[in-house]
This record gives structure tokens, C-alpha cells and sequence, in this order.
């Protein structure tokens, strides 16, 4: 069972999803959580609070767990498979909140703003580094501009919102799958396909088969 917190933010999302954030007042929050006024309140400074804290939760998870992968891993190459899986993920761990922040979050206070930019920049900087990492280790095919790499994935990746399912014909795993073939053979200096199934961290379940 849900805590009052959690309650609350999960009616919020189907409210913002629904009538937008301007659309939603705090009174119909606290009626959808079943709580008062005062319950909201002790949780939330204000409804501009409860956005942010929308927009962190997701944020906030994907970067812990792409520094983990970053430390976790010496291999430039399995830490771009981790960092990418649990990028793709957080697309299905956190479908709502990411609804929410792609429609409402023009209605982000400048403060709350700042420190979600914050949070979104150092994790594009973790992808960039992997990328200039692997290219100083050899790893990674070296005329490739870095910069615009780090910018392809982020771009892949995050389209996502705009199309994908729980319930469509490919699992989030899969679709994680098909992406990491598409940067390690991007990436990667050979072209012999028995070298990039040594390299992966899992093999896609598309060369099932082959």
C-alpha cells in the first residue's frame, strides 16, 4: 500500500496528464489522494514543489544508475551498454513522470529548473566522457566527434516518449537490445560480427537463430 507521499504523487500524474498542470488546482489532488489540505501540504511546499519532485524522481534514478555502471565497469565498452540499458529503462520504470515532464515542464520554476538542468547536464557529460574514454583507449573508432555521439544517443533514447508501449510488440529489454547493437556498431572498429558478440554485456535477443 501506497504512502501518503507516494499516493499523492501518483493521483497528481493522472491529473497533470490528464487536464494539464494548469488545469489541476491543489483541492482536486487532495480529494483524488483522500487526504486534506494539511496532509498535502506537510508533504508538499506547493504545487510547484510536487512538479519538481515529478521531474527529479527520474532524473535523479537514471543518473545513480549510470554512475554505478560508470564505476562498476573499467571497459568503456560495457559501461556505454550499462549507462544506454538503464537509460532506455527508465522509460518503463518511470512511463508517467516522463509524460508529465515532457508536456508540463515549460511550468518548471526557474529554481526547480536550474536544478534539473543541472541534474540532465552532468548525466549527458557521463555519456560524453565514456565516448572521449573509449576513444583514448582504442576502444572506440576515433573520428567520430564525440560531442555529437553523446547527442545521437541521448536523441535516440529519449524519442522514446513519443512512441513507446507497455503493451506494444517489443519489450523494453528488447528495445534496449536493438539500441545497443546500433551504438556498439557504430562505435566499435570492426565489422566482424563474432568481435561485437565477444564485447557484449548480452547478446540481442535478435541474433537468436541467426
Amino acid at each position: 500500500m501506497l504512502n501518503l507521499r507516494d499516493r499523492i504523487i501518483e493521483q497528481s500524474l493522472g491529473l497533470f496528464d490528464r487536464y494539464g498542470y494548469h488545469g489541476v488546482t491543489v483541492k482536486q489532488i487532495v480529494e483524488a489522494s483522500e487526504t486534506s489540505k494539511g496532509g498535502f501540504y506537510h508533504h508538499f511546499q506547493s504545487k510547484d514543489e510536487l512538479l519538481f519532485v515529478i521531474h527529479d524522481a527520474f532524473i535523479t534514478y537514471v543518473s545513480k544508475e549510470a554512475r554505478r555502471a560508470d564505476k562498476t565497469h573499467t571497459s568503456p565498452i560495457d559501461k556505454i551498454q550499462e549507462i544506454t540499458r538503464v537509460f532506455v529503462k527508465v522509460f518503463d520504470l518511470y512511463k508517467p513522470h516522463l509524460s508529465v515532464f515532457y508536456q508540463e515542464s515549460k511550468y518548471l520554476k526557474p529554481e526547480y529548473e536550474k536544478l534539473i538542468k543541472q541534474k540532465r547536464d552532468e548525466f549527458k557529460n557521463l555519456i560524453l566522457q565514456v565516448i572521449i574514454e573509449g576513444q583514448q583507449s582504442g576502444h572506440f573508432r576515433k573520428e567520430l566527434p564525440p560531442s555529437l555521439v553523446s547527442m545521437a544517443i541521448l536523441g535516440m533514447v529519449n524519442w522514446m516518449y513519443k512512441w513507446y508501449r507497455r503493451d506494444g510488440e517489443y519489450s523494453i529489454d528488447e528495445i534496449a537490445d536493438v539500441f545497443i547493437d546500433l551504438i556498439l556498431h557504430s562505435l566499435l572498429p570492426s565489422n566482424e560480427s563474432a568481435f561485437y558478440q565477444d564485447q557484449m554485456l548480452h547478446i540481442p535477443f535478435f541474433y537468436e537463430g541467426k
